[in-house]
């Protein structure tokens, strides 16, 4: 790698042209990191919702021509002035969203929401200079949420790469670094379920399905996965689901229903579909005095989450969280461990895999809502 250092590379990358149109494989020049940054080789991506959120384009800003994908694992080509926590060889997982070290948020122990380097949709340049690091023809290229993992090589802040075990399979842990991670975190960094406590999962998508993987692993007596699709639930099972209830099943307020199963509420719920109604549901559904609800989707826009305020001075708890309240570079690392100690399984999220070249077959999975993750292999 070390030929390239300093250079311009040219590389394959799937740029979104248009909203809601194929992405089409270009070559594109990749210029060379400038200060706290580096420049990674992707050899592994996979498909997020968010991905395709932002590409349909339907309620955000538009931002075209654009290169996607946020989750991934990937190798260190070259760094900028002032990195010295990477090297080139370093084995790394980037993240939407980062961790300066230095802000307020940083340096709290409860939070992770990096003043600096927190997820920005609108933001298609690079912090240091505005610029795209990405170009065709000298025509720039916009970035997305700080990664563009859908390229061969991309440039990425210092502070929104997680240096992680080599030895840890590249094309497993990728998952790690969005979605699985945020789902999980929900659970065990901020519902934390004691050890045979009930808790209720609200969407069973892949963070769903994480964060009740994160119960099972919290030693939960009682999952119920809560969703619109009945076909979710025999998948669910594998993450530690034990019961299932669908909405549409039931002519009263869902939240009444595990009430009643749960004599009086659940202990944890999490929420994870950004729908104003689950979010009120998953709130109202856990137990006076104790009870615990973490809202992880994200809302619409003009959402307003209405409840009385007696749900909240008869002692329950509503909480948020960003990715999981993880810290990416002082946390990421251990989840990877979680998993090579086999305290934690990701091969069951990944259910597709496909090359770079049919990189748009994983958006056709994702639109027909078949699997979880699809891993794209850079190199055919």
């Amino acid at each position: 790698m070390s030929s390239t250092v300093g250079q311009v590379i040219r590389c394959r990358a799937a740029v979104a042209w248009e909203a809601g149109k194929p992405l089409v494989m270009e070559e594109v020049e990749v210029a060379p990191p400038q200060a706290n940054e580096v420049r990674v080789k992707i050899l592994f991506t996979s498909l997020c919702h968010t991905d395709v959120y932002f590409w349909e384009a339907k309620g955000q800003n538009p931002l075209f021509p654009r290169i996607y994908g946020h989750e991934a694992g990937g190798i260190v080509e070259s760094v900028g002035e002032g990195v010295t926590d990477l090297k080139p060889g370093d084995h790394v997982l980037p993240v939407f969203t980062g961790e300066c070290k230095e802000c307020a948020h940083c340096k709290s122990e409860e939070s992770n929401m990096c003043d600096l380097l927190r997820i920005n949709t609108d933001r298609g340049v690079m912090l240091n200079d505005g610029k795209s690091r990405f170009s065709i023809n000298g025509k720039p290229i916009y970035h997305f949420v700080g990664t563009s993992t859908f390229s061969e090589y991309t440039v990425i802040h210092v502070g929104c790469l997680a240096k992680i075990n080599p030895l840890a399979p590249l094309d497993k842990v990728c998952v790690l670094s969005c979605g699985i991670s945020t789902g999980l975190g929900a659970t065990l960094n901020v519902a934390k379920p004691a050890k045979g406590s009930t808790v209720a999962v609200f969407g069973l998508g892949a963070v769903g399905l994480a964060a009740a993987e994160g119960a099972r692993i919290a030693g939960a007596s009682r999952i119920i996965g809560v969703d619109l699709n009945s076909n979710r639930f025999e998948e669910a099972k594998k993450f530690g689901a034990t019961e299932f209830v669908n909405p549409k099943d039931y002519n009263k307020p869902i939240q009444e229903v595990i009430a009643e199963m749960t004599n009086g509420g659940v202990d944890r719920s999490v929420e994870c579909t950004g729908h104003i109604d689950a979010m009120i549901s998953a709130f109202e559904c856990v137990h006076d005095g104790w009870g615990v609800a973490v809202l992880v989707g994200v809302p619409h826009k003009d959402a307003v989450f209405k409840t009385h305020p007696m749900n909240l001075l008869n002692e329950r708890t509503l909480k948020g969280t960003f990715f999981g309240n993880y810290k990416p570079r002082s946390d990421l690392p251990s989840v990877v461990e979680k998993y090579m100690s086999k305290e934690l399984e990701v091969e069951k999220f990944i259910t597709h895999t496909v090359p770079f070249s049919e990189i748009n077959k994983a958006f056709e999975y994702m639109l027909r809502g078949e699997g979880l993750r699809c891993i794209i292999r850079m190199e055919e």
